[in-house]
């Protein structure tokens, strides 16, 4: 119910941003070019670690889902690093649109729901593991990756269909910073209408 209602909320938020920046433009693009460029950089940068990141994490936990725990590889760092990558990314691509208030909605409206969708997980995986999630939690952080807690293993098994298939997923950021891109162009050109700008 939880992860249909993240997909649901996800869509909504997405639809409601394209549709402000398609009526809209950086105001810092206009005053502030080497700002709105920089921002540009940043969150291009951010894309590609989130993008690393996610494929990382896809590695381990492509068809193992809540059936296995997996605590080693980057879960050995924090006990959600696809979410933290995924912020990354989410944040990343808000700042190609070289604003500063679309990176805001997106950081507030992951810091609203995003922490019930774990907390809703973190419940079934303690009724699916018990003490070992309970260890587990009690030694990796929740969210933000500790770096001195990685464990890798010297082998892992890989589920090559599955990881394909995750794969796929990751593509959608770079899919949207080109979105972004050209929406920036057409207003350029003045395509697409600029009744304000934004911040």
């Amino acid at each position: 119910m939880i992860e249909h209602l993240r997909i649901i909320i996800t869509r909504v938020v997405a639809v409601g941003l394209i549709a402000l920046l398609s009526v809209s433009a950086s105001a810092l693009t206009a005053t502030a070019p080497l700002v709105g460029n920089a921002l540009f950089l940043l969150g291009v940068v951010l894309v590609a670690i989130a993008t690393l990141g996610r494929l990382w994490c896809s590695l381990f936990i492509a068809g193992y889902k809540t059936a296995t725990l997996i605590t080693v590889g980057p879960y050995s760092m924090c006990r959600n690093p696809l979410y933290f990558f995924s912020l990354l990314g989410a944040v990343g691509v808000a700042l190609t649109t070289e604003t500063l208030l679309i990176p805001a909605i997106i950081l507030m409206a992951f810091a609203i729901y995003y922490p019930l969708v774990i907390k809703s997980e973190e419940a079934q995986l303690l009724k699916l593991h018990g003490s070992a999630f309970s260890d587990y939690q009690e030694a990796v952080p929740r969210f933000f990756p500790a770096l001195s807690g990685l464990v890798e293993p010297h082998d892992y098994t890989v589920k090559p269909r599955v990881f394909r298939k995750h794969m796929a997923d990751v593509i959608w950021f770079f899919i949207l910073v080109g979105f972004l891109k050209v929406n920036q162009a057409l207003h350029a050109l003045e395509m697409l209408p600029t009744l304000f700008r934004i911040y």
